[in-house]
């Protein structure tokens, strides 16, 4: 070899030697951003999780509890044995079940008592080339296909993940929920009863249909007075006492029970001394109404 081409051969076992630790620098820093992203999905997951706890917490929705696998009978299934998965019935395979040769019976070998092991036995169910899992981790067993020839060859395994398209994809679920969540916020933070109204509209709306009510119960009272079966003085006392105070007090826990929204910090306001004067005033107004109607008729 002269040295020219010693000279060449150099250089180019020194540019793949650059070229392999670019490659090197370039893999480590994919890898370092991948860890960063996954690191960073976890945190908002975490996040969304407790999140959604506290949404649930303020509904009134419970954690669901963890649902119990039906498991089917099986002759080595009991009491212990609960949440493992089903054996298939003998005979049959799936592609996750080593496939079990039919056969007539051998006699017993050093795998179950005889001298020929897993070769003297090919039809028995409990003897094989492998030692025998329990229930739950027998389904993990490779996949096989059985050939025509009854050789058994592996299963086509699924293509490559690419890590960041996944990752992606990821955290585009992530964004959505997040617009999902924050959209439950938006509704959490509403009351039931009349949710697009303000505060000071819905109690002005809630204490006058309450005098309302205690009008059309004045009326009542006004008809039953009429006939002779209340008084003037406790009619008077409802009237101007007893009706205003129902009013109030059923306004008040309206608001209370639907005007409340389901996130809240604090207490909402009621505008008690706005309810006071709207009740008070309402139901006394209402029967002077009556009075100049009634006397206008007549």
């Amino acid at each position: 070899m002269s040295f020219e081409e010693y000279a060449a051969l150099a250089r180019q076992l020194a540019e793949q030697r650059r070229v392999g630790e670019r490659n090197a620098a370039a893999e480590s820093e994919r890898r370092r951003d991948l860890h960063a992203a996954v690191d960073y999905l976890h945190q908002r997951l975490t996040a969304q999780g407790h999140r959604l706890d506290q949404l649930g917490r303020a509904i009134g929705i419970d954690q669901p509890a963890a649902v119990a696998r039906p498991q089917q009978g099986h002759p080595g299934s009991g009491p212990g044995a609960a949440g493992t998965w089903p054996s298939p019935p003998p005979g049959t395979g799936s592609p996750g079940d080593s496939a079990v040769v039919s056969g007539p019976p051998a006699g017993p070998g050093p795998g179950g008592g005889g001298p020929d092991g897993a070769a003297g036995a090919p039809g028995r169910a409990d003897v094989g080339a492998y030692p025998e899992l329990p229930v739950g981790e027998a389904r993990l067993a490779l996949p096989t296909a059985v050939s025509p020839a009854g050789a058994g060859v592996p299963a086509q395994r699924a293509a490559a993940v690419d890590p960041a398209v996944e990752l992606e994809l990821a955290r585009r679920m992530a964004d959505e929920a997040d617009r999902h969540g924050h959209q439950a916020e938006l509704l959490a933070q509403r009351p039931a009863l009349l949710p697009t109204w303000s505060p000071l509209a819905r109690a002005v709306a809630v204490y006058a249909g309450c005098g309302a009510a205690a009008g059309v119960l004045m009326l009542t009272l006004v008809l039953a007075s009429g006939v002779g079966l209340v008084d003037g003085f406790t009619l008077g006392a409802w009237i101007c006492a007893g009706l205003p105070a129902l009013a109030f007090f059923g306004g008040y826990l309206v608001l209370g029970r639907w005007g409340r929204p389901a996130m809240v910090a604090g207490n909402p306001p009621r505008y008690l001394p706005l309810g006071f004067l709207i009740c008070f005033l309402l139901v006394p107004m209402g029967y002077c109404a009556y009075l100049l109607l009634f006397r206008t008729l007549r």
